[in-house]
């Protein structure tokens, strides 16, 4: 029988202390799931303002006490608590700091949803603080688990003769990448507070883009290995299209690169037992579900008739997520007879965009600027058809949900939804609607084509009893995240290559 392992899951954020994306839904079940396979798992978040304000239970770390960490010539004071995810005993290490931390926003200020100035310091300030702490308290975990770019000098500083001294050499970090658009460039005067010295900073350095330090880049150069959250995401970002200027670096450690699909959490997003939708159902009792619906259209004031399908979108509202092609061909749309509706925050044009195509297509189009986790399940459970039309989605995670709803998803084959949706067929495989071609032609497409099925309703309640039937929880990705693990721990430690 293997040993048991123990993993430090390293974050900006994690359900239900903070969240702003599927990142904090991923640190929200991943642990759980690998402690169900008999794993020790610890989780560090930064101890924000707003996670204060939610009035959680915690300890403080006595262990770890007042301690400094050290940024250029400064030192700052931080603390440690600790909590547990909800429903596990999952540790949750929460960061303190009063100088960068303790603020009403993640990323951005949450009354005027700017982002923080010094989010490249913050950040730093946080991944170092996560490995001071680890010295002070004498815990070592056999797999630092690094997610995304705010984590990004955490494998630099232990793989690095320039880094932070101290750690054995049989440490071995493993770097996620969740969303490589974001990749965190800042001014090279942050490498230098990171300690780091002239040789990765140098033009085509190990940290160095563009007479810039990235973050992102130094996860993927430094880090043992690199997972990233579907297979196909995997191969896309080694191309030009997807690589964001890092193509040739994730082609240069391919052998290193392992695409893993994130897992549904059904604890939280599950029909039979969501307390946040009006009625329960399953896929053998799916009678609550027209309730849901009913539900849904007074909530937004649609006025649709029983035979007319209700397409629900939850989004950030940015093109990335396929407004655009959507926008562009809204009234052709809508003249496929069905009923839309909308809930997100973005882009400002799309904000008024899409509230004048509801003033115009009233009872037929609602839109709700905002984001609401109630309103989200709820059109999750409403909704007959879920739209995902999007550029590149890394993996996401809403196409998963709906299938679990019954809500049969209309997405774009790129990322994790081609790995997560099978097309429409009559062999009895297909679980929604997918279409390559990133075109308004090829979404109305996929639209008309589901429209169709919905009209024949014995071929629908087909579909939608098969995607309810699917199973994509977190079991098989902790498997394939264990896999990884194990094989990080035979690799020989090296400094990888600028």
């Amino acid at each position: 029988m293997e040993r048991k392992l123990s993993i430090l899951m390293v974050s900006a954020e994690a359900h239900p202390f903070a969240k702003v994306g599927g990142l904090a839904d991923v640190i929200g079940a991943l642990p759980r799931a690998l402690e169900n396979l008999g794993h020790e798992v610890k989780v560090a978040i930064p101890y924000y303002g707003s996670i204060k304000e939610k009035g959680i239970e915690v300890a403080e770390v006595k262990e770890a006490g007042l301690f400094d960490v050290a940024l250029g010539e400064r030192t700052y004071p931080a603390r440690v608590f600790r909590t547990q995810l909800p429903g596990s005993k999952v540790e949750v290490l929460l960061i303190e700091s009063e100088d960068y931390l303790d603020r009403n926003g993640i990323y951005a200020d949450a009354e005027t949803g700017q982002p923080y100035d010094d989010n490249a310091e913050r950040f730093t300030f946080f991944a170092r603080a996560v490995l001071r702490m680890l010295k002070i308290t004498g815990w070592l975990p056999d797999i630092i688990h690094c997610h995304d770019h705010q984590t990004g000098f955490i494998p630099a500083w232990i793989a690095l003769p320039s880094g932070i001294q101290g750690f054995p050499a049989n440490l071995r970090t493993v770097f996620t990448i969740h969303n490589l658009a974001y990749q965190g460039e800042y001014p090279m005067e942050v490498g230098y507070l990171a300690g780091f010295s002239e040789d990765v900073m140098k033009p085509m350095g190990g940290i160095e883009f563009h007479g810039k330090v990235n973050l992102m880049k130094a996860g993927i150069n430094y880090t043992d290995t690199i997972t990233t959250v579907s297979p196909t995401y995997a191969r896309e970002i080694q191309t030009a299209e997807y690589g964001y200027g890092l193509e040739g670096i994730l082609k240069h450690r391919a052998d290193d690169l392992v695409g893993i699909l994130n897992g549904a959490d059904y604890s939280v997003w599950n029909p039979e037992t969501d307390k946040l939708i009006p009625c329960n159902y399953t896929a053998r009792k799916p009678k609550g579900k027209t309730k849901c619906r009913k539900h849904l259209m007074e909530r937004g004031g649609l006025t649709l008739g029983k035979d007319v399908p209700l397409v629900g979108i939850v989004s950030r509202l940015v093109s990335q997520k396929g407004f655009d092609i959507l926008c562009e061909d809204f009234d052709r749309i809508m003249e496929l007879d069905i009923g839309v509706v909308v809930l997100g925050l973005g882009d400002e044009a799309y904000h008024e965009l899409l509230t004048a195509l509801a003033r115009k297509y009233e009872g037929r189009v609602a839109v709700m600027l905002d984001f609401n986790e109630e309103m989200a399940h709820q059109i999750e459970a409403g909704s007959d058809m879920f739209l995902m039309p999007s550029k590149y989605e890394p993996c996401g995670l809403n196409q998963m949900y709906s299938m679990k709803y019954g809500t049969i998803p209309v997405v774009r084959a790129t990322g994790g939804l081609a790995d997560s949706v099978t097309d429409y067929d009559e062999s009895g495989d297909s679980t929604g609607f997918a279409f390559k071609e990133y075109t308004a032609e090829a979404l109305y497409s996929a639209l008309e084509r589901a429209r169709k099925v919905f009209s024949d309703r014995d071929a629908w309640k087909e579909l939608v009893f098969r995607a309810m039937s699917l199973d994509l929880s977190w079991g098989t990705s902790a498997r394939a995240y264990e896999d990884v693990y194990r094989k990080t721990l035979e690799k020989r430690k090296s400094v990888k290559a600028g």
